[in-house]
């Protein structure tokens, strides 16, 4: 049982600290973005103010506070700079996967002695996996780790052959000292979230041992032991360790987006306060009836977006609780309504800032403008898996009853 840093930490607290870095995030925004993820000035505060920890169970050293914390927590540092908020969201949730579905034996040692544990991880199986005495030797290339910068472990996807039939999904995770990370990402090497650390891992014939992979069969869908639960729910008693996780992954990008969207907003209310209309150079633009509307219409998705993040992980929180109380188990179709609610959010986001950018001005099109960057950072939602297609077909077909195909289903 490792100690808390600090006992008597609250999400309200918590919350606080993420609202009093948005002034050092947008000074910052720039260079971090030129860097590729943030600095090592906001990685001592994320640090030190417990950010990291916040899913974290209390038994290795964490705060165990609500998933609705977590998310509230990514909006602040989104609004402060959109591609750190991406960055600290897929640096710091994974604890949480870790905690729901690896054994006893691979939770102590990967939480370790401090309980210091921040990973990336991509979902995409890649790479190759060599059977040996205890474990695998692994090899390959992961792209997309988001987060890896600032991170003491890599979780990785792959598929395994150890017996006749089909291969075996599997996740695994690594140390730091085990993996490389590419200079595939920040500046120009992507259009948008150029801070959000989204680098690629190579991995050379690397040891990973047996307590350090776990099935990856229906992790993301639904939850597979109706009266067990998961390990992290026997070990933490707590049925968030339900850890069915593809509701949630959407949540998250809920909370990044619904942040972006409100430092657009911040951004385009300055422009409206203190910019002058191009044909009557008198009137503030506030005064336009124009930019009075744009203005309410993209506050009005915002606050959609807002109110629709937390009411889909509310619902996910629900779903876990509903477990805990009566033992009713986390279905597919509970997992696709939790993702077609967050799904809601980030378009609604998406497009608030899509229409502040079209309705600015030429002279957000430069280098630098902040509303430039959040219109490029909103783009890397848009072409992400989950935006696309293929979910509302898994959707749909969880609606007819029809089987869901391999990695999300048999």
């Amino acid at each position: 049982m490792l100690a808390q840093p600090e006992p008597g930490l609250t999400p309200a607290r918590l919350i606080e600290r993420a609202v009093a870095l948005r002034p050092l995030l947008r000074e910052q925004q720039a260079e971090n973005d030129r860097r590729g993820h943030y600095s090592e000035a906001i990685q001592r505060q994320l640090l030190a103010g417990g950010f990291y920890r916040i899913l974290q169970p209390r038994r290795f050293g964490g705060y165990e506070f609500p998933l609705e914390t977590f998310i509230r927590v990514i909006a602040e540092i989104a609004r402060g700079h959109p591609a750190s908020g991406w960055c600290f969201a897929l640096a710091a949730s994974h604890g949480y996967v870790l905690a729901s579905h690896w054994s006893e034996a691979g939770q102590i040692e990967l939480f370790g002695p401090q309980g210091d544990f921040r990973s990336a991880m991509t979902a995409g199986p890649a790479g190759t996996f060599r059977r040996t005495d205890g474990g695998y030797i692994v090899s390959g290339v992961h792209p997309f780790a988001s987060g890896i910068p600032v991170c003491t472990h890599f979780m990785g996807a792959g598929l395994t052959r150890d017996a006749p039939g089909p291969p075996r999904p599997i996740y695994f995770v690594v140390p730091k000292q085990n993996y490389t990370i590419l200079p595939d990402w920040g500046g120009e090497l992507a259009m948008g979230m150029q801070g959000s650390g989204s680098n690629s891992v190579k991995i050379s014939e690397a040891f990973v041992p047996d307590q350090h992979i776990i099935s990856a069969a229906r992790v993301m869908t639904e939850q597979l032991d109706p009266k067990l639960g998961t390990i992290g729910t026997q070990l933490h008693g707590n049925p968030m360790y339900l850890g069915v996780l593809m509701g949630w992954f959407s949540c998250e990008f809920g909370a990044i987006l619904s942040g972006t969207a409100r430092a657009a907003i911040d951004e385009f209310e300055d422009m409206l306060r203190t910019r002058k209309l191009t044909f009557n150079p008198q009137l503030e633009r506030m005064y336009d009836p124009t930019n009075q509307i744009l203005l309410g219409e993209a506050l009005s998705r915002t606050q959609a977006a807002e109110a629709l993040t937390l009411s889909a992980v509310r619902l996910y929180a629900e779903q876990c609780e509903r477990w805990g109380r009566q033992g009713i188990p986390v279905s597919a179709r509970d997992t696709f309504e939790v993702w077609s609610i967050s799904r809601e959010a980030c378009r609604a986001a998406c497009e608030a800032v899509e229409m502040l950018f079209r309705g600015a001005g030429a002279s957000i099109s430069k280098s630098g403008q902040p509303l430039q960057r959040y219109f490029r950072d909103v783009q890397m939602y848009r072409v992400h898996l989950q935006s696309q297609p293929l979910f509302a077909q898994l959707r749909g077909l969880v609606q007819l009853g029809l089987p869901l195909p391999p990695p999300f289903g048999n």
